[in-house]
């Protein structure tokens, strides 16, 4: 955590849950569907630029896993 971060427990307690946080997690590829309802209070409390780069890192993954998928196909992940 860096000096600009605030912890879960101090964001948490300001601002009510924001499910349009959820629906941009889910939008983005995310399956929220087997998360406990404390880890979708960790979700909702994001920070707007956490939300943003959760995104931005699914939308990066999902980029290389059409390359990744290849070459288990044809290697049989030999090489990784």
């Amino acid at each position: 955590m860096t000096e600009d971060t605030t912890p879960y427990d101090a964001a948490s307690s300001g601002a009510p849950p924001s499910e349009p946080t959820l629906e941009a997690l889910t939008a983005a590829g995310f399956d929220l569907d087997a998360l406990s309802e404390e880890q979708y209070e960790v979700l909702r409390a994001l920070a707007p630029e956490e939300l943003a780069l959760l995104v931005d890192i699914r939308g990066r993954l999902d980029a290389a896993a059409p390359e990744v998928q290849a070459h288990a196909d044809v290697a049989g992940g030999a090489l990784f």
